[in-house]
């Protein structure tokens, strides 16, 4: 089994950002974790701040699932929301922080009614339970 994280704009800063909000681990750990529980499991990992680029990689994406964390595209990407729309395998949107109790303008989401499944305010463990889910989804 295949799955692609994929991470937007400043989440190559976790565990150094803002860590009262969106933690202390780095991606690099998460995804160590995450290896850790589910060996069987052949994880893509790409990050970048820039939209294109995300797009792209949704476009290319060939394997069994996608664990997207937009970061900030989450709330303005209308071209994203496109790409995930159209994309040929789940995806399941992941926010570290519960955006609906954040500033109003990142409490819409243009991702949620086209993902399979959003985790919300669950901090870093979101990517672990998005892993998860995909593999219940795919191996049912």
């Amino acid at each position: 089994m295949q799955i692609l994280i994929l991470n937007g704009p400043n989440l190559n800063r976790l565990g150094l950002r803002k860590p009262e909000i969106y933690g202390s681990k780095s991606m690099a750990q998460i995804l160590l974790d995450i290896q850790r529980i589910r060996p069987e499991v052949y994880l893509t990992y790409f990050q970048s701040n820039h939209e294109g680029d995300l797009i792209d990689q949704i476009q290319a994406f060939e394997g069994d699932g996608i664990v997207l964390n937009a970061g900030g595209y989450t709330h303005t990407s209308v071209a994203l929301r496109d790409a995930v729309e159209e994309c040929e395998v789940p995806v399941v949107e992941v926010h570290i922080s519960d955006i609906s109790k954040r500033e109003p303008f990142r409490q819409i989401s243009l991702l949620t009614d086209v993902c399979v499944h959003s985790i919300i305010g669950h901090g870093t463990d979101g990517y672990e339970q998005a892993v998860e889910w995909i593999i219940n989804k795919v191996l049912v």
